[in-house]
């Protein structure tokens, strides 16, 4: 079994990718708002993709620039043993952020008597020992507290894909597609509720597809179309105009024929599983949007650009700071009312948060007591390049 080499020089980062994970954030927020009339006009709207699909692509994308990395330049031990100290760090973020969920819920309703508790954790209060046993175990994920479990059992998928390149370069795609398309025929999930016996809502066996895509576009082992080809931007473009009328809620609550074409094409576990319908959709669009905004890609880092690079850079604080507040805005979109100046004003205080969070978490980051010497502990992503001249055999990330 060949040795990996040593790996090139580091390359500039791409602030495509935070820009992205920036705007995955905001989206997120919107999305898990409680009655967030924002909510019906978010890109998931108007096709089969989501703002989830571009978060774990990302995250691949990421992973592959500063896991893979380690992998080449270090050897495969010491990339798993990398890939396991970030398994640790995002396991005990998801127990935290559910912890501290519960503790808001438990707060708000002490100081406003609400029944937040009851609402957003009833089987906590029904049956505590085996609720909590399940939060420890992540075989019980509270609603909207799915995506980093998911992330978590993916991560634990990067060695083997490594190791996997190492036997054949054509191993790891072999391997990332037979999971999917086992799922897609047995229907295979891991257990995520202990009283009805349901699996995870993100199935990860389903979603490292397209974590795997960006991880391996990530690594170099998956080559991409050259940008701007005008008849694969038109193929594209047709594909998510065509998208419109079987996701736009205006279209299929007016237009039954619309609505039962979707109920055809499209299963009740099309997110829980992946549909394919949406891997399609995802790339068609991120292969369009990356076209158009090529020519401007050197100015991406100016303006709502900025900050939408500031909020990508600690995308994880970023995220566990949007589940927070999305919780907490929702309390007070209940208090005062959810007229839709209500609901415009804790929309943008939610993004500003998100914003002063990354910026917070960004500063400690750059630890300023040590020095001026001391380098930033950067969020694991898009620094290191991952061997992009490995040798066909050698070679092999949300």
């Amino acid at each position: 079994m060949a040795a990996l080499p040593a790996a090139s020089a580091k390359r500039p980062r791409d602030e495509r990718l935070d820009v992205f994970r920036g705007l995955t954030m905001l989206i997120i927020f919107v999305a898990h708002l409680p009655a967030n009339s924002w909510n019906a006009w978010i890109p998931a709207r108007f096709g089969f993709s989501s703002g989830a699909e571009l978060f774990v692509f990302c995250s691949g994308v990421a992973s592959a620039f500063a896991f893979g990395s380690v992998f080449v330049r270090r050897g495969l031990a010491l990339g798993t043993a990398r890939i396991a100290y970030r398994i640790w760090q995002v396991y005990w973020a998801q127990i935290g952020l559910v912890l501290a969920l519960i503790a808001l819920a438990a707060a708000l309703d002490r100081l406003f008597g609400v029944a937040e508790l009851a609402q957003q954790f009833p089987p906590l209060l029904a049956d505590p020992a085996t609720a909590l046993l399940g939060i420890a175990t992540l075989t019980w994920q509270p609603d909207y507290l799915d995506i980093l479990p998911m992330y978590l059992v993916i991560l634990a998928l990067v060695p083997v894909m490594m190791l996997a390149r190492r036997l054949h370069a054509a191993l790891p795609f072999l391997i990332t597609t037979a999971l999917y398309a086992t799922v897609w025929t047995t229907g295979i999930n891991l257990p995520g509720n202990p009283w009805n016996g349901a699996g995870w809502f993100l199935n990860p066996l389903a979603w490292q597809f397209i974590f795997f895509i960006g991880f391996f576009i990530g690594m170099k082992w998956l080559p991409v179309p050259r940008l701007g080809d005008r008849r694969l931007m038109l193929a594209a473009a047709l594909f998510l105009f065509a998208s419109v009328p079987l996701s736009f809620w205006g279209i299929l609550e007016h237009w039954p024929l619309a609505q039962a074409a979707r109920d055809l094409l499209i299963p009740v576990n099309e997110k829980t599983d992946l549909h394919i319908l949406r891997v399609l959709h995802f790339l068609a669009l991120a292969y369009l949007v990356l076209s158009l905004i090529e020519p401007w890609r050197d100015r991406l880092d100016r303006g709502a650009g900025h900050l939408l690079i500031l909020i990508g850079r600690q995308s994880l604080a970023a995220f566990l700071a949007s589940a927070v507040l999305a919780r907490l805005l929702g309390a007070v979109a209940d208090m005062a009312g959810r007229s839709e100046p209500v609901t415009a004003l804790l929309n943008f205080s939610g993004f500003a948060l998100i914003l002063a969070a990354a910026i917070v978490v960004g500063w400690f980051k750059r630890a300023p007591w040590a020095g001026p010497d001391r380098k930033p502990a950067a969020e694991p992503q898009e620094h290191a390049a991952p061997g992009n001249a490995l040798p066909t055999r050698v070679r092999e990330a949300s």
